[in-house]
Order: structure tokens, then C-alpha cells, then sequence
């Protein structure tokens, strides 16, 4: 008993017990990022979560801004970490600034696929092909309530990874007009015995030269993955519309599926938004080797 007790009054006497009770906070408080709404979903049938993140001058601009839409952009999903990209990009004047929106998927595979005409798909995959529903909530209701709420522009962007890079895909390439901006990273164009691939030459013909981007980015997966890319880039090779600037960025020896997102879409949004270098003026004296402060001006006489 006796050592139980000294025990207990050696600990309470320990430098670290008392650190601890010194290091009680002054105040706390939660970290908001931005602002998270739920919105009807009467294409989906359901209630989705939109993520807004905003730049810390928003309120100080006089221009609008551009909007990003983020597929698979709830708070659990890759809003968090892209708001961190679009938060750099305010900070160091690296690209435009612009309003990020996250939208909520639920069930991947249903909502950012397209129908499957291949009989093996269809077979093992119940749950799929609403590309259509969810395309409908984004440009009737996402982009509607975000444009009536918030002073963008005209230019509005959509990004997407895996699933949603194919979601994004194949909205550049059946509904064009959808956004202005494409941003595809590891899209998957297995998709359907790459499907969009396959269709894409046809469907770019179809495209009128409204100017647009389209940036797309695969990483090391190889197979039916690089298989469908390699039929896109064939296709915009030989018929990209007269507008289209578009861009493809191999990651294929740097780069996992699991690695490639946050790394692609900084430089996505360096590629898109890009801003002229950041004019620093002349160097310091203390930056330059052997430099010496500017000599001290006397102070006036005093009176």
C-alpha cells in the first residue's frame, strides 16, 4: 500500500504532471473551412451535401471568380484536402483564385457511370449507368444555387478522380457545354470495354469550337485503364474542335492511383488558372551573397 502511495505522489509530483496542468488552453474553438449545405436532389431522388469554400477576401473582391465543382466532394470525400490546394493558390498567387464546391457522390458506380451496352457490365454490375441524374442535379440544381448565392463568372470548371475523372470525361465529351473547364485524373476508362474511348472521335466531330480546356492526367495503372486514354488522346489528336486546349500529363512513372490526385490537381489548376510570376521587386541586401544593408541616414537635428 505504502508504495502504491508513493507511486501516486511521485507522479503527481513529475515535471510532466505539472506541464500538463500549466498547459491548460486559454480558449478553443472549431477550424471552419467553409460553409456545407444540403440540397434537394429531385434528379437523384434524394438529399445531397455541397461544400463551399471561399477565399478569405472574398468579400473585399470586385471581379467575380471562377468555380470549381468537385466530384466526390463531401467532407469524408476530397473536399477537404482540394480546399487546401484552392487555399494555396489565394495565399501565393501561383493561379487565379476561385470558389471551390464540393458535391456529395453516394453510390460511385451508379451515379458516375453511363449506361453499359456491354453484356459482361451489365451482368456484373446492377448498379449502374446514372451518369444522366447526376449530371442533371449538378447543372439544374448545384450550379444554380451556387450562381445565385455567390458572384462567379463565367467560367466554371469540374474535377474529378478515378470514377469521377470518367464522370468528367464523359461530360466533356456527350454534354461539352456542361462547364469550361475539364480536369480528368486517372479517369476510369475501363469503363464499359472503354467505351468512352472508343466513342470519343466520334463524338469530339460533333463538338462546336466554343473555346474550352480539357487536362487529363493517368497515373501507373496500365491495362484497359492507359487502353481507353490512349483511344481518347488518338481522338483528340485528329479531332479536337478548333477551340479546345487540351493537355495530357503522363504520370505513369511517378505516380499510384492512390498517390495521383492531389499532385495532379495542383498542377491542374497551375496549368488552367495560371497567373503571371509574382513580381518581388529588387532583392534584399541580406539575399544576395555579400550584400551589405543600406547605409544608416543621419536623423534630422532635433528641435
Amino acid at each position: 500500500m505504502k508504495a502504491f502511495i508513493l507511486a501516486g505522489l511521485l507522479a503527481a509530483a513529475s515535471p510532466a504532471a505539472a506541464l500538463s496542468q500549466a498547459l491548460e488552453p486559454v480558449s478553443q474553438s472549431n477550424i471552419v473551412i467553409g460553409e456545407s449545405f444540403i440540397l434537394d436532389a429531385p434528379s437523384l431522388g434524394d438529399e445531397r451535401e455541397i461544400n463551399v469554400w471561399l477565399p478569405p477576401f472574398y468579400d473585399e473582391l470586385e471581379e467575380p471568380l471562377n468555380v470549381v465543382y468537385l466530384v466526390d466532394g463531401a467532407q469524408d470525400q476530397d473536399f477537404v484536402h482540394i480546399a487546401g490546394l484552392a487555399q494555396l493558390g489565394a495565399l501565393s498567387w501561383q493561379y487565379e483564385p476561385f470558389i471551390l464546391v464540393g458535391v456529395q457522390t453516394k453510390n460511385r458506380l451508379l451515379e458516375l457511370t453511363r449506361p453499359a451496352a456491354d453484356p459482361r457490365y451489365q451482368a456484373q454490375f446492377e448498379d449502374q449507368g446514372g451518369w444522366e441524374d447526376f449530371l442533371a442535379f449538378l447543372t439544374e440544381t448545384v450550379i444554380p444555387f451556387v450562381e445565385n448565392r455567390y458572384e462567379t463568372s463565367e467560367r466554371r470548371a469540374v474535377i474529378g478522380e478515378s470514377l469521377a475523372g470518367l464522370f468528367v470525361t464523359d461530360t466533356f465529351l456527350n454534354a461539352p457545354a456542361s462547364f469550361t473547364d475539364y480536369i480528368a485524373v486517372s479517369p476510369s476508362l475501363w469503363w464499359d470495354e472503354q467505351a468512352a474511348g472508343q466513342a470519343a472521335a466520334t463524338l469530339l466531330s460533333a463538338h462546336d469550337d466554343a473555346e474550352r480546356s480539357l487536362y487529363l492526367t493517368m497515373a501507373d495503372e496500365g491495362g484497359t485503364m492507359q487502353a481507353g486514354l490512349d483511344h481518347l488522346l488518338e481522338a483528340l489528336e485528329n479531332h479536337a474542335p478548333e477551340g479546345l486546349d487540351w493537355i495530357y500529363v503522363d504520370r505513369s512513372q511517378t505516380e499510384t492511383h492512390s498517390t495521383i490526385f492531389h499532385p495532379a490537381a495542383l498542377d491542374a489548376f497551375r496549368t488552367l488558372f495560371t497567373l503571371p510570376p509574382y513580381e518581388y521587386g529588387e532583392a534584399p541586401w541580406y539575399l544576395v551573397e555579400g550584400g551589405e544593408p543600406p547605409a544608416e541616414v543621419d536623423a534630422p537635428d532635433q528641435p
